[in-house]
């Protein structure tokens, strides 16, 4: 190739980079980025034990990259590698349950795909990470799978609680929280979240901001408490500015873990040992990668994961819905049935909308 030539194309190449770069700047500054946090929220952040030397920080040292090769590799061996088997060649079966026909009095829990999923226990209606329309800034870069995306924001019941365990595009979708902000009564999401609630509009008086081991009574007999997670944060530029977190719900007749996203870590047997009775724990199975290893669960870390915290019944989530990881489709659903072959543990295996009710079992014998 002539010099000319290698100018010419080196050139080019300088230019898609600029348009590149001005796009980037162009979209983060739309409102479904959100906003970091300022003012007195700010204060708490920096006052947070969580936060140090300049983010939040998990209980254990949790490299993004176990590989070392860095976030940037990783999005883009994750965009140009080609591997089989990623997205169904068929549509994934699904139940059209009409939700605001459902008794409030009963106890029950319906999972949407992902990790979104309605609770229901004692009268109150928990709606946990939902997305209904868009799991990244685009909606056209992370797809939903043919038949996975039943649900939509109209479909949902009046809300109690709108639970975010953290502020990645695939658990806190703009545009369906802002259609369901007139039948949401309370937010309950980590500290830094509420930023992009206010921002969108949510008053802040709505908003329960919890850093790990806060708690907060919601009604009568009801209470949310932040515990750890390990993972990361962030919607764009800045990251771990939000804090990530997992949840227990502590209602009248039950306690249910919400576990969010995030690796295996000591955290899953010290939850487990302060909460000894926990009735439902829900957990992360899908989009891992043995790179992310401190921030995603691995299949054969699951089972531990569940005898650690030694809940009564498991639903596993995070999958079946979207391929944000180079494993194949169906993976999680393999780990879920080898789960649920072993005898101390109570597996849930619900299609997504399928009513299961949470009748209590007997206390199973889970080894610690």
């Amino acid at each position: 190739m002539s010099v000319k030539k290698k100018r010419k194309k080196m050139g080019m190449i300088i230019g898609l980079l600029l348009v590149a770069a001005i796009a980037a700047g162009v979209i983060v500054l739309l409102p479904g980025f959100g906003r970091l946090p300022r003012g007195e929220r700010r204060e708490r952040v920096l006052n947070s034990p969580n936060y140090r030397d300049g983010q939040f920080r998990n209980l254990e040292p949790s490299p993004l990259m176990a590989d070392g090769k860095g976030r940037v590799h990783g999005m883009l061996e994750f965009l140009f590698s080609k591997k089989e088997g990623l997205r169904p060649d068929h549509p994934i079966t699904a139940v059209r349950t009409d939700l605001r026909s459902l008794a409030p009095d009963s106890d029950l829990v319906v999972w949407f795909g992902h990790s979104s999923y309605l609770v229901q226990t004692d009268g109150r209606r928990a709606l946990v990470d939902p997305v209904f329309l868009s799991a990244a800034p685009l909606s056209f870069l992370n797809r939903p799978f043919k038949g996975a995306d039943l649900y939509r924001p109209e479909d949902m019941p009046d809300i109690d609680y709108l639970v975010i365990t953290h502020d990645h595009w695939d658990h806190l979708d703009h545009g369906t929280v802002k259609a369901l902000m007139p039948r949401i009564r309370t937010v309950v999401c980590p500290l830094g979240v509420g930023e992009h609630f206010e921002y969108w509009g949510f008053p802040k008086e709505r908003i329960v901001e919890l850093d790990w081991h806060e708690q907060a009574s919601l009604d009568d007999g009801f209470a949310v408490r932040c515990l750890p997670a390990r993972h990361f944060s962030g919607r764009g530029l800045n990251s771990n500015q939000s804090l990530w977190g997992s949840f227990l719900l502590q209602a009248p007749s039950r306690k249910i873990y919400i576990g969010g996203d995030g690796g295996y870590g000591k955290h899953f047997a010290e939850i487990g040992r302060e909460f000894p009775d926990i009735d439902l724990a829900v957990l992360e199975n899908g989009q891992y990668n043995e790179a992310w290893r401190y921030i995603h669960t691995l299949p054969g870390q699951l089972a531990q994961a569940a005898k650690d915290l030694g809940a009564k019944q498991v639903l596993t989530v995070h999958h079946s819905k979207y391929a944000l990881a180079r494993h194949r489709w169906d993976e999680p659903l393999k780990t879920e049935a080898t789960l649920a072959a072993d005898t101390t543990l109570h597996v849930l295996r619900p299609e997504i909308g399928e009513v299961v009710p949470l009748a209590a079992p007997q206390k199973a014998d889970v080894p610690r």
